[in-house]
């Protein structure tokens, strides 16, 4: 597994908020539902969109735009127009005011906007829960990231469009993979372009010795690696591996596993029947003990703290 696969396991969708919505001018929406990760793909016409920080970008057709959370964000047909609509993070959509508007406006199957014919069409899709697992490809993204249809060229847009309507059985199983799997090519195509600065973990991928190793890591962080081990794994010396490794990812080899090990661990907390101790082997430590050491200092809270908070819907603890 490279280091990219790796992280984009972590926003894998399960359940995610996919709609089509369709405008005609003037309209302007306000989404303050804290989702982590939310993806526009216009379908058709164009639209502004505003981050809380940030610049404003136009989009058109085909392009794609990616919004890092849980910041909230407007897009509108022009951006003087004031929002007429809130969308809250328990999913209700209301006038400025609190007037409920989500059945008033349902045009369909996923169907959802002012005019069933309208000018303006968007396919939305957005990931309403955090993995941990992605916190550090979520850490590089800009608030607003924008692909013009004209610098890259994906057949999973007419796909997406094609199926987000349809009422099928299996159907949220579908979008679900469908959203991931643009999600996976705009994010390849926006690291490749110059202004992306992609970050130093991305970059060390293409290192004939350093991206050897992430891959090991990521492969099997179960594995009880050294950095002698990891060193005679990729053919050279504990201490060029030790001095490349840390030169181009930013961080020594152990620290890096270790915090792709907690990060793997802060994921599964999340499956309610996994025990402590399941958790740690699966993670690469020798007991739920050593784990929760290392998860408490890391993350400033035990991994039953985390669970817990976790499960009532509070946000991480940074770390």
């Amino acid at each position: 597994m490279d280091v990219l696969a790796g992280l984009l396991d972590g926003p894998r969708a399960r359940g995610a908020f996919l709609l089509r919505a369709v405008f005609d001018p003037p309209w302007s929406i306000r989404i303050q539902d804290e989702a982590p990760l939310t993806l526009v793909a216009m379908g058709r016409g164009t639209a502004w969109a505003l981050p809380e920080r940030g610049g404003a970008r136009r989009l058109g057709p085909g392009d794609v735009a990616i919004l890092r959370g849980p910041d909230p964000y407007v897009f509108a047909d022009d951006p003087g127009t004031e929002p007429r609509i809130v969308i809250h993070p328990d999913g209700r959509s209301t006038t400025t005011d609190g007037a409920a508007l989500c059945e008033r406006m349902e045009l369909g199957v996923r169907t959802w906007g002012g005019s069933a014919d309208g000018g303006t069409v968007m396919l939305i899709g957005t990931y309403r829960v955090g993995g941990e697992i992605s916190r550090r490809l979520l850490g590089v993204l800009p608030a607003l990231l924008v692909l013009p249809a004209d610098t890259w060229d994906s057949p999973l847009l007419p796909i997406l469009e094609e199926e987000i309507a349809r009422d099928r059985p299996g159907q949220e199983v579908v979008l679900d993979r469908l959203l991931d799997l643009l999600l996976i090519a705009a994010l390849r195509a926006w690291f490749s372009r110059p202004e992306a600065g992609a970050p130093a973990w991305y970059r060390a991928q293409g290192d004939p010795v350093v991206g050897r190793a992430l891959r090991l890591l990521h492969d099997d962080p179960a594995h009880p690696w050294t950095v002698a081990a990891l060193a005679s794994a990729v053919g050279v010396s504990r201490a060029a591996l030790a001095r490349r490794f840390t030169e181009l990812v930013g961080e020594p080899p152990m620290g890096y596993l270790t915090g792709w090990r907690l990060a793997l661990a802060a994921d599964l907390l999340r499956t309610p029947d996994l025990t402590l101790e399941a958790v740690a082997r699966r993670v690469g430590y020798g007991s739920a003990f050593a784990l929760s050491a290392a998860f408490k200092r890391v993350r400033g809270v035990s991994p039953q703290e985390y669970r817990t908070g976790t499960a009532a819907g509070d946000r991480p603890a940074p770390g």
